[in-house]
């Protein structure tokens, strides 16, 4: 018997009218430019700030995937893609049935506990959606919108989706504001039981496009800091790897033309736009009888290179990747910031321990509730990201170590280099080093699957 029939069987006497109603918010490719997190001198998201201010900012919390499937996989089944064999966008987990029946996602668990799911916009790659997988299904659109209008001419080999610019239609028809306004009327409803909804953003993932108003309203678009000779000390499977997908336009390409300039200005409006929608979703939330009985949860898939470290978009397994927003609002919990280092793994055997429901023992990560506690309280734990099968790089509250394939390595201080500038395991590392080298490879996942292919 699955764990989702066993819970069935109970779920009406285990369920009471106290649980928590639980909000999820995804958001897509958005990195650390977020007023909170002082990411960029230059965005302006008043909306999740005020979440912030409401509940527990986790400063050094990372996605376990380094692009989209992989992470959102890992997030909704809480399981390292090293554990699934999911490393790529190009294999979702719609292709392997045996995986979906053998393994309880997110929003199923809830339902087999008794709760009242709901889902719209882009929870899972794709905006796909599992067979079952939520009971009210509101809309999922595709990243570009029909009322779309291409704005910069690009090679041929260039993912379709890659630009950016302001639009000029009515702003209620763009996708990301549709998907807020579902989410505003659901929590208008009246729900007889605890509901469980997930709701996931599209910007400011590409295409950059954002009204224009928001656009417009972007003055300075200071551009990141970037070391010319940065690749100097890496090995030449750090190069490939990160530069694997050649859908990617180049940093070369983007310092053409004041491109560079003009998507950075475009991915911040983009965060403006979005951090709007989100607030259209939490003021309906605290206008709503959900408002003192529902937990908040804000997260992306990952971050986003704009020009740091010559590159852009993710895939790469540095701070610029790795790291994400991530806050979670606990009704009358703690509210503060936590630098100790956590993943996005962590959502779901959390959720299950602040609602009290029956564990999921297939799912691997830890639950973060000693933090929402607490959030300096002590943490043991690691946080471990994989690129492709092998790759992974370990963050603690220090120091970030890279681990590749073939043996290859890199050491990076936040101490002393925030930018991850400075390679320390370029060269045969310093006594100390090679000690710090050798606790956080502990920490590495001893199963290395490989890539799904059925």
């Amino acid at each position: 018997m699955s764990i989702a029939a066993a819970l069935l069987m109970i779920a009406s006497t285990s369920l009471s009218a106290d649980k928590p109603n639980v909000l999820l918010i995804a958001v897509d490719d958005l990195n650390d430019w977020i007023g909170c997190m002082g990411g960029h001198p230059d965005t302006k998201t008043p909306n999740i700030d005020k979440l912030a201010d409401r509940g527990v900012l986790f400063t050094n919390a990372h996605c376990q995937g380094t692009m989209c499937n992989p992470s959102r996989i890992s997030i909704m089944w809480g399981l390292r893609p090293s554990s699934t064999g999911f490393y790529s966008n190009h294999f979702p987990a719609s292709r392997v049935p045996s995986f979906l029946s053998k393994y309880t996602s997110l929003p199923r668990h809830f339902e087999a506990s008794g709760y009242k799911t709901l889902t719209a916009g882009k929870v899972y790659h794709a905006s796909w959606l599992p067979p079952n997988d939520s009971q009210i299904v509101g809309p999922r659109p595709k990243q570009w919108s029909k009322l779309d209008v291409a704005v910069q001419k690009k090679p041929k080999q260039y993912h379709s989706t890659w630009d950016f610019g302001s639009q000029n239609y009515d702003e209620k028809k763009f996708v990301d504001y549709e998907i807020a306004s579902w989410g505003v009327k659901q929590l208008k409803e009246n729900h007889d039981k605890p509901f469980f909804m997930a709701i996931g953003f599209m910007r400011p993932h590409v295409p950059f496009f954002s009204p224009t108003r928001v656009y417009n309203s972007v003055k300075n678009a200071r551009l990141p800091e970037v070391k010319e000779d940065d690749w100097n000390d890496l090995s030449d499977t750090a190069r490939r790897l990160t530069l694997s997908n050649t859908k990617i336009p180049t940093h070369d390409w983007m310092k053409q033309d004041n491109r560079w300039s003009t998507a950075v200005r475009s991915y911040l409006a983009c965060i403006r736009w979005v951090d709007e929608q989100i607030g259209r979703v939490l003021d309906a939330l605290d206008e709503s009888p959900y408002a003192d009985n529902t937990i908040v949860i804000l997260y992306t898939d990952h971050g986003y290179h704009l020009g740091e470290k010559q590159r852009w978009s993710k895939f790469s397994l540095w701070e610029r990747t790795t790291r994400v927003p991530f806050i979670v609002c606990v009704p009358a919990g703690a509210k503060g910031t936590s630098r100790k280092p956590v993943e996005l793994l962590s959502i779901y055997p959390t959720l299950i321990e602040l609602c009290g429901l029956i564990p999921n023992k297939d799912i691997e990560g830890v639950s973060i509730g000693p933090l929402l506690k607490d959030p300096n309280a002590n943490w043991e734990h690691v946080a471990i990201s994989t690129l492709g099968q092998n790759n992974h790089s370990i963050r603690d509250e220090r120091w970030r170590y890279i681990h590749y394939a073939d043996g290859s390595q890199e050491l990076y201080d936040h101490k002393t280099d925030p930018h991850e500038w400075d390679n320390l395991a370029a060269t045969p590392p310093a006594p100390l080093h090679a000690k710090i080298i050798a606790r956080l490879k502990k920490h590495l996942p001893r199963l290395n699957v490989p890539q799904k292919r059925k």
